[in-house]
């Protein structure tokens, strides 16, 4: 499979949770285990992760599987306090304008070049985009993964779906010569679109999906519409099986 494939939980939510998921994954030859550990959340009743305890319990469930860690830090010390444990650095779309976190997470990962997950904001101009980009190539770290994960639009007003799934912007992307990955759960918000827009995606050009798997999306205690059961990530492993070669 050439294409990136990251999947796993939208939050790590206990140690039995994560182990179970990522040996699923495992099983499924994913190399790539994601799970939010600080959850930036919109309510601030909302679970907000596990914080460091959480990037333990991921790391240590990837680690047995010979997996790579993906999950998002919201602040300088969160990335140096777990940087051993983090190998591909999240960057939400909530900081995508933080240009001062841009800045110094491009000054930390200079010397390594570790990988960097950036994720659009949801009201973001592809041009925005791009600019991210450069403020954290601008220190020497140009190993960056540019995530589309859905825009907000009039559409949101009376449709099913979280946001607008930003398919298009592939195209335009690619033109830039970036490497772009494309987020079906998050542009969607409802689990059953996740599989057509994915295709739709790799048809475009996208470099990988990142995509979120649940062992039993209906007790998940974030984002509970939009996780696959593991029977449902089958089904989309082998639907997209050609467009991944």
């Amino acid at each position: 499979m050439k294409k990136i494939i990251i999947a796993g939980p939208c939050s790590v939510e206990s140690k039995k949770q994560i182990e179970k998921i990522s040996n699923f994954l495992a099983k499924k030859n994913i190399k790539y285990l994601r799970g939010g550990c600080f959850k930036p959340r919109t309510d601030p009743k909302s679970f907000q992760g596990l914080r460091e305890l959480g990037v333990e319990l991921l790391y240590n469930s990837a680690k047995k599987n010979n997996q790579k860690t993906v999950t998002e830090v919201l602040s300088i010390d969160q990335l140096k306090n777990n940087y051993d444990k983090i190998d591909v650095i999240q960057i939400g779309s909530r900081n995508m304008t933080n240009f001062e976190l841009l800045k110094e997470i491009g000054k930390i990962t200079k010397k390594d070049k570790k990988q960097i997950l950036l994720k659009r904001g949801f009201s973001s101009t592809i041009s925005e985009f791009l600019k991210a980009g450069e403020y954290i190539e601008q220190f020497g770290n140009k190993n960056i993964w540019y995530c589309l994960r859905g825009i907000r639009t009039f559409e949101q007003i009376d449709s099913d779906m979280k946001f607008t799934s930003d398919l298009s912007s592939i195209l335009e992307l690619k033109e830039n010569h970036k490497k772009v990955l494309f987020d079906p759960s998050h542009s969607t918000g409802n689990s059953r679109y996740v599989v057509d827009i994915s295709k739709a995606a790799l048809l475009l050009g996208a470099d990988g999906l990142i995509i979120e798997v649940h062992n039993n999306p209906k007790v998940a205690r974030s984002d509970k519409d939009q996780q696959l059961t593991f029977k449902e990530f089958e089904r989309l492993l082998k639907e997209i099986t050609d467009l991944c070669k």
